[in-house]
C-alpha cells in the first residue's frame, strides 16, 4: 500500500508541475463514484425502474414522479454502500477480493470523507422519497437500516445468516418502485422483492465459496467459512430453488404474458439444475461458474417482465 501511495503522489506532483492537474482530479472524483459500487447500485435502481412501468401498466408515468423516484433509489443505494464500505475498511484492507477499493487503496483520504459522503447521499435520498408519499419513504428507510445496520454494523462479522437478513434490502427497491407509483403493496411486489431477496444468497455464497479463506482471514462468518462445502451448497440450492418457485408463482399472481413466462422458465431451470448438480458434486470451480452464470439473471428477469408489459 505504500509504494501504491508514493506512486499517487508522484503522479499528482508530475501533473502538477505539467500544468495537467485535470487527470488527478478525475481520478479523485472517480473514487466517490467508485466507493458507492455503482454495479451493484444500478442492478438494484434496474429493479426498481422495472417495477415502476409492471405499476404503472407502461410509460404512463408522471415525468416528475420518475425522476424523482429513480433519484431517490440511486441515491439511497449508493449512500448506503458507501457507508458499508466504510464501516468494513479494515477487513477490505486485508481482504484479496477488496483490498483495491477507495478507502484501503487510500484514494479517499482520510476515510472519514467516505462516511460524510455516504449519509449526505443517504438524506437527500430519504428526502426525496418523503416528497413522494410515507409508504415510498418507509420502504427507503428500511432498506437503508437493514444494509447498513442490521446486515454491515450487527451480522455481518457475528452471523453466518448475515446474508439471509441482510439481503432483505436487496428486495425494498422493488417495494419502492411499487410504493411510488401505487402508493401500496400488493402480492405482486412481494413476491417480485422475495425474487430478488432469494437471488442475493446464491450469488453471495457461490463467490463466497471462492473466496473463502479471504472470509476465515478476516473472521466473517460467511457461510463457506463456517459450514462445509457440501452443506454451504446444499443451501445455496435451496435458495434457488425458493428463487424459482416465485418467480413462477408470479406468473400465476402478477398476470404476466408468454415473454415473462418464457424467460422465467428456461432461465430459472438452467440455474436450479446447475445449482442442483453443484450441489451434488460440490467444487470451488463450479461455485464461481455458478456466480457468473446468476450475474445477469436479476437483470434478465425483471427485463422480461418490463417487457411483457409494455408489449401488451
Amino acid at each position: 500500500m505504500g509504494s501504491h501511495d508514493v506512486q499517487c503522489e508522484g503522479e499528482r506532483h508530475a501533473h502538477h508541475h505539467e500544468g495537467l492537474r485535470s487527470p488527478s482530479v478525475l481520478r479523485d472524483l472517480w473514487a466517490y463514484v467508485e466507493v458507492t459500487k455503482p454495479a451493484s447500485v444500478l442492478l438494484l435502481v434496474f429493479t426498481a425502474l422495472a417495477t415502476m412501468v409492471i405499476a404503472a401498466g407502461g410509460w404512463n408515468l408522471p415525468s416528475d414522479l420518475f425522476i424523482t423516484a429513480i433519484a431517490a433509489v440511486t441515491l439511497g443505494c449508493a449512500g448506503a454502500n458507501t457507508i458499508t464500505c466504510y464501516i468494513d475498511r479494515d477487513m477490505d484492507g486485508v481482504m484479496e477480493r477488496t483490498k483495491r477499493r477507495p478507502i484501503p487503496s487510500g484514494r479517499i483520504r482520510p476515510p472519514q470523507r467516505a462516511l460524510y459522503w455516504g449519509l449526505l447521499l443517504a438524506v437527500v435520498s430519504l428526502a426525496l422519497a418523503w416528497s413522494i408519499n410515507a409508504l415510498a419513504f418507509l420502504w427507503g428507510l428500511l432498506g437503508f437500516v437493514d444494509n447498513v445496520v442490521v446486515y454491515s454494523l450487527l451480522m455481518k462479522k457475528r452471523s453466518p445468516l448475515n446474508i439471509i437478513l441482510g439481503g432483505l434490502s436487496g428486495g425494498l427497491p422493488v417495494l419502492f418502485g411499487w410504493a411510488a407509483v401505487t402508493g401500496s403493496v400488493n402480492l405482486t411486489a412481494l413476491l417480485m422483492a422475495a425474487i430478488v431477496v432469494l437471488w442475493i444468497p446464491n450469488h453471495i455464497w457461490n463467490l463466497a465459496i471462492f473466496h473463502t479463506e479471504d472470509y476465515k482471514k478476516v473472521s466473517v462468518p460467511m457461510l463457506p467459512a463456517v459450514l462445509s462445502l457440501e452443506k454451504t451448497t446444499r443451501c445455496t440450492m435451496a435458495t434457488v430453488v425458493l428463487m424459482y418457485l416465485c418467480s413462477l408463482a408470479l406468473y400465476f399472481v402478477g398476470g404476466f404474458g408468454v415473454i415473462y413466462l418464457g424467460v422465467a422458465l428456461v432461465f430459472g431451470l438452467v440455474i436450479t439444475v446447475s445449482n442442483v448438480i453443484l450441489a451434488l458434486n460440490p467444487s470451488r470451480e463450479k461455485a464461481w461458474v455458478m456466480f457468473k452464470v446468476s450475474s445477469p439473471y436479476l437483470f434478465v428477469l425483471f427485463l422480461a417482465m418490463a417487457l411483457d408489459v409494455l408489449v401488451r
